[in-house]
Formats: C-alpha cells, sequence, structure tokens
C-alpha cells in the first residue's frame, strides 16, 4: 500500500512541475503595473567583463562593446583579467586608447573578479556580461530605458543562439531555452523573474555588494538581492546577446554547473521558502521544483519496483525501461533517422534530470571545481 501512494505522490509530482504549473503560469491574470520604460533615460553604465585565458572571443567582443548605440561619455568598459596567462591582458591593452580599462587580479574566479570589478566601477548602473556572447547595438539602450522606473532593481536581456542544430541535443535545448523565456516573461509580467542571464545583465549600483568568493551563480545572487530589498527583477526580450550552440556534452556541464548554483542559493537564501519572497508558489512550483523533479522520477522508479507482482507494475517497468533505452540508444541513432525524434528528447530529459541530482555536489566539493569552460561548436 505504501508504494501505491509513493507511486501516485511522486507521479503527481512529475505531472505538476512538466504540465500542471506551467498552465497555471499561462492562465494567471495576476500582473504588477507595467514597466515605466523611457527611451530617452541614459544613466552611466560601468561594464564589467570577468574573463580567464579568452583571448579567443576578447577582441570580438570588444569591438561589440565599442559599437553599442549608447553614449560613450555615458559609459565606461572595464576586463577584469582573473588572473589570464594567454594574451588576454594584451588585447585588452591595446583597446586601452577607445576607452577600455584592464584590471588585473589573480586567479581566484568569477566571483572574485567581480567583487574587484565593483571597487573600480563609477557608474549608477553595472552591466555585467561575459566574453564570449556579442550584444546587439541597441542591448544597453534597452536595459538602461528599464531604470527610469524606480522600482527597478536589475534587467535582463534574451539571449539566442546562432545557427542552432535543427536536431539533436541543441534542438532540444534550444526547445527547452524558448520555454524558459516564454516563463520569465510571465515572471516578469507578475512581478519579477528569479534570476538574470549570466551574459547580460543590469543592476544599480547602489543593490551591488561583494559576493562570496566561491558564488557560482552571480546573475541569481545580484538579482535575488535586489528581490529582497523590495525591487523588482525584469526580463526585457529587447535587449539581445548572441552566441553560439555549446558542443555535444557542453550542455550537460553547463546545466550541472547553472542547477549547483541553485542549490546554493538555496542554502545562502532561505528566505526564498518564506514568506518575504513574493513570488513563493512560482518559486516552489519552477526554480525548487527543477531540482526536485528528479528526485521525484528517483521515487516513481523505486515505488514500481516495490509493488507487489502484477500485469500493472511489469507495465510500468517496461515503460520505464523504455525512456531509459532511448535515451542510451540515442547517441548511436542517425541525425536524419525519424527515430532521432524521440530518442533525442529522451536522451536529453534524462540527462538534465541527471545534471539536478549531482548538482548536490556543491555541498560536497570545492564550487570552483564544478565550473569548466563550455566549448562551442565552430562558428561558421
Amino acid at each position: 500500500m505504501l508504494a501505491v501512494v509513493l507511486l501516485a505522490l511522486s507521479t503527481a509530482l512529475v505531472f505538476y512541475f512538466l504540465i500542471g504549473y506551467p498552465i497555471l503560469l499561462a492562465i494567471s491574470r495576476r500582473a504588477a503595473p507595467p514597466v515605466r520604460k523611457d527611451p530617452a533615460f541614459q544613466p552611466t553604465f560601468s561594464i564589467l567583463v570577468a574573463v580567464h585565458n579568452g583571448e579567443e572571443y576578447l577582441p570580438r567582443k570588444l569591438a561589440s562593446l565599442l559599437a553599442l548605440d549608447y553614449p560613450a561619455h555615458r559609459r565606461e568598459i572595464l576586463v577584469i583579467s582573473d588572473g589570464s596567462t594567454d594574451a588576454t591582458e594584451g588585447i585588452a591593452g591595446a583597446f586601452a586608447d577607445r576607452g577600455v580599462r584592464l584590471l588585473r587580479v589573480p586567479h581566484g574566479g568569477k566571483a572574485a573578479a567581480l567583487n574587484a570589478g565593483l571597487t573600480e566601477a563609477s557608474g549608477d548602473i553595472l552591466f555585467f556580461t561575459d566574453v564570449r556572447q556579442v550584444l546587439d547595438a541597441r542591448a544597453l539602450s534597452h536595459l538602461a530605458a528599464n531604470f527610469a522606473d524606480p522600482t527597478v532593481g536589475a534587467v535582463t536581456g534574451e539571449l539566442r543562439l546562432l545557427n542552432p542544430a535543427r536536431a539533436g541535443e541543441q534542438a532540444d535545448m534550444e526547445l527547452y531555452w524558448r520555454f524558459e523565456l516564454w516563463a520569465r516573461a510571465h515572471h516578469s509580467r507578475i512581478d519579477s523573474i528569479f534570476s538574470t542571464t549570466g551574459c547580460i545583465y543590469a543592476l544599480r549600483r547602489s543593490l551591488a555588494s561583494p559576493l562570496p568568493p566561491d558564488t557560482i551563480a552571480d546573475d541569481g545572487t545580484f538579482s535575488l538581492r535586489a528581490f529582497f530589498r523590495g525591487y523588482r527583477v525584469i526580463f526585457d526580450p529587447a535587449a539581445l546577446a548572441f552566441d553560439y550552440p555549446a558542443a555535444e556534452g557542453g550542455e550537460f556541464r553547463r546545466r550541472l554547473r547553472t542547477l549547483a548554483g541553485l542549490w546554493q542559493l538555496f542554502v545562502r537564501l532561505p528566505q526564498l521558502f518564506s514568506r518575504a519572497d513574493r513570488m513563493r508558489f512560482h518559486f516552489l512550483s519552477y526554480k525548487f521544483g527543477r531540482l526536485v523533479m528528479p528526485w521525484a522520477i528517483l521515487l516513481i522508479w523505486g515505488s514500481t519496483m516495490a509493488l507487489s507482482d502484477s500485469h500493472w507494475r511489469n507495465f510500468l517497468l517496461v515503460d520505464e525501461a523504455a525512456l531509459v533505452a532511448l535515451a542510451v540508444f540515442d547517441r548511436f541513432v542517425p541525425r536524419a533517422f525519424f527515430l532521432k525524434r524521440i530518442t533525442s528528447p529522451a536522451r536529453t530529459f534524462i540527462a538534465m534530470n541527471l545534471a539536478a541530482l549531482l548538482a548536490v555536489l556543491v555541498f560536497f566539493v570545492p564550487p570552483e571545481t564544478l565550473w569548466r569552460p563550455t566549448r562551442m561548436q565552430a562558428r561558421q
């Protein structure tokens, strides 16, 4: 009897996280007042680029930043070299006559590098971006316009993939990312999103304080601090950044790092689970649910095994084994074969939930071991 109850509860949880909550979010009528954007609003910006050995991407990144359609005298660009040993510092120095400042710090990770940048930044707004992605020329102007509304504490833009694959892991991740952006748009309308996109987000300087050096999710930490000080965290899809898809297997490492950062945030910001969280229902249903779901799936498998022998139990076991088998054999299914439409989503689903399970490693290993450079597909 206990196995039946556990099976029903765990199945209901998975169904809710996958289908029930998205339906509730779609039909929700709750909404905060619209953000009062002012395209003429032009606060001063400090653009912070923390980079470790980024010689491959830095010239293109700096060219992108210098091409932003924003008054040069209203922004500064700080490249924070996190103990780089390649040509990164020389490249940044070559842009000094164009207003790029180089800040050298010992290798201590991204959070430590950003902390050093905070001490040098002079702008009213901090703009955080990574070395790899390029920006739309109007990205900074769109972000700035949101800060004309005094209730807004942080704003993030939209990351778009260039040349996304039409099949396989990247196609599945593209579909997942579209859902993530859809959810962010709804959360932003209701009140606030829970985290920003690390390569394109901005924060009021008055809300920035140093990060713990082992912080994995600087974007989530900064934005949630602003949220709990009563400000809104907004998603603006008009502000665009562009990137290439991760190489095969790279998305798993990125998801593992992101979800480990979520666990770290939950421990360091326990008010997420309290009444202080204005978006608690959505947080529990979406962000926390993302980490709970793989454990519910394990409970489904375990409770199925514990059922008394019957045709129903055997049917469930076959179904569950079939999902795993499809995921395993996806690697051997040709991209053009029709079965790929089934095996690839199965593999992606299993991989994402496996990443969520392994994310608890953040409590057992040094967080910096979860950082690995994301390999990208070749640019075309």
